[in-house]
This record gives C-alpha cells, sequence and structure tokens, in this order.
C-alpha cells in the first residue's frame, strides 16, 4: 500500500504561519495584561494591609498626631566596601549616649532586593515599631519607598558612596583576604593569589567593568529595571 501524502500550497502554508504567528502574539499581549494585573493586585494588597494596621495602630492611641523628634527612623542602605563598617560603628558607639536603637537589617542570603511579602513587613516593622524609635537601621538592603504602601511619614535614608574603580578593587581583595572586622571568617575566593590586574589582564569576572556599576542599584531601589 503506498503512503498518501497531503501537500500543501505555498499560499496555504503563508496563511497557516501567519496565523500562528497572529496567535502568539495575541497570547503574548494577553500574559503581559496578566502580569500587570498581578503587579498591581499585590501592590494595592500591601497597600491595604498597611492601612489596616495604621488603623488599628491609632484606634489604639498609640498614634500621635504631632511629629516628635522620637519618632525619627534613620535607614543607612549601606553599600558594600564604602566603610560601611567603620560608620556603622559609630552609630554603635554613640547609641547609649544619644538615646538612638541601632538595628541590623538581615536579609536571606544577603540579598539586598526583598520579595513584596517582606516589603510589606519591614514597613510595618519600621512604622510601627514604636518601642525602638528614634531607631537607626542599617543593612546592605536597595532603597524602598514606603510611600508606595501608603505609608505618609517616611523614614529619612543616607547612604555613603566611593570612587566605583577604588571600591571595586577594595571587593576584589576582600572576597580574598577579608577584613579585620571577622579575620577568622572564610570568604568565597579565599586562596585566590590573583592580583587585581591580573584579572583585568585575563578578563576575568570579579573585576569586569559591569561591577562599576554595582552602587547604583542600592539607591534605584527594588525595580526589576534597577538591578
Amino acid at each position: 500500500m503506498g503512503l498518501l501524502r497531503l501537500k500543501m500550497s505555498p499560499k496555504f502554508q503563508l496563511l497557516a504561519l501567519l496565523a500562528f504567528a497572529i496567535a502568539m502574539i495575541f497570547l503574548e499581549n494577553q500574559i503581559q495584561k496578566l502580569e500587570e494585573s498581578r503587579g498591581k493586585l499585590e501592590r494595592a494588597i500591601a497597600r491595604h494591609e498597611v492601612r489596616e494596621i495604621e488603623q488599628r495602630h491609632i484606634q489604639d492611641g498609640a498614634k500621635e498626631a504631632m511629629v516628635k523628634e522620637d519618632d525619627l527612623v534613620v535607614i543607612y542602605n549601606r553599600v558594600p566596601k564604602t566603610a560601611s563598617t567603620s560608620f556603622t560603628n559609630i552609630a554603635y558607639d554613640l547609641c547609649n549616649k544619644n538615646h538612638y536603637h541601632v538595628l541590623h537589617i538581615n536579609t536571606t542570603k544577603n540579598n539586598p532586593v526583598m520579595s513584596l511579602q517582606d516589603q510589606v513587613r519591614f514597613v510595618k516593622n519600621v512604622t510601627l515599631w514604636n518601642e525602638m524609635k528614634p531607631a537607626f537601621y542599617h543593612g546592605h538592603v536597595s532603597f524602598l519607598d514606603f510611600t508606595k504602601f501608603g505609608v505618609k511619614k517616611k523614614p529619612v535614608y543616607i547612604n555613603v558612596i566611593r570612587d566605583p574603580i577604588e571600591r571595586l578593587v577594595s571587593y576584589y581583595y576582600f572576597l580574598r583576604f577579608g577584613d579585620d572586622y571577622r579575620p577568622g571568617l572564610r570568604r568565597r575566593k579565599q586562596g585566590d593569589k590573583k592580583t587585581f590586574d591580573e584579572c583585568v589582564a585575563a578578563g576575568g569576572s570579579d573585576c569586569a567593568p559591569e561591577k562599576l556599576w554595582l552602587q547604583i542599584p542600592f539607591f534605584c531601589g527594588h525595580y526589576s529595571e534597577c538591578w
């Protein structure tokens, strides 16, 4: 028995290909719309949760109408290798004398970007933890816009930056030799004796020009475009 072969004309093939392309474009457009809707819904839920907590706080009489100096919150979202440890140690040395609290922001795997749920928790803690005010928060965390969660009284952000090349060189050797703050901690590149100049000559990833950009996202924020 012979095999029956169906041969489509070039015109029909072109129409079929065109129909498939249109269908794919339509699906991609629908997926994009769903992603945008999901993002709007998550932000709306986050704002609702914060407002709900704030409303209960007002009803309990714990929040006063007038802004006091005792409510001041400062967030130092530290850029790595910009003398941030020395700067933070000054805050620890002066906290008892000047009657404020110093709190470390510790994220999972030291990720500077928090999930939306963690952002909500962080905003709640910073805004409503009156027992720890005035407060000085510090950690390697990118800027977070409190206003998008409906918070009117924003914390004060401060930071320190450094010459990009000097910062990169410092970080390069920090990964290999650590520092005096935690001398016993084994670093990721410990044992690697290659100098920074040798790394550049070899086109290594630890000294790539893209690394010079690291400071900017800490000011840009949690948006995906920043990172």
